[in-house]
């Protein structure tokens, strides 16, 4: 089962690291969490602000991607619908 930690309890944990030299192994067994996970939250920390910014910027364009695919796939339905109707009217 995974422990979902506050945030501003993996903050302090990671300022323990960053800002005040401990060891990650150290902090982690003071606060009774795995290696791992400190880990993980100091390297995300440590990611710079254009890193952030182009994994936000990665995530909404794949949110939009997907919106138009879908908007695409709408507009063909009807494209092909309205053009077997027309087909039908010709046909009378």
């Amino acid at each position: 089962m995974r422990n979902k930690y506050p945030q501003e309890f993996k903050d302090e944990a990671v300022r323990q690291v960053i800002n005040n030299g401990y060891a990650i192994k150290d902090v982690a067994n003071r606060l009774g969490i795995t290696d791992k996970s400190l880990y993980n939250w100091v390297s995300k920390a440590k990611k710079t602000p254009k890193q952030n910014e182009e994994s936000d910027e990665i995530k909404r364009l794949k949110a939009e991607l997907k919106r138009v695919t879908q908007e695409r796939d709408i507009l063909k339905e009807a494209a092909a619908f309205f053009a077997s109707e027309s087909r039908k009217d010709t046909r009378s």
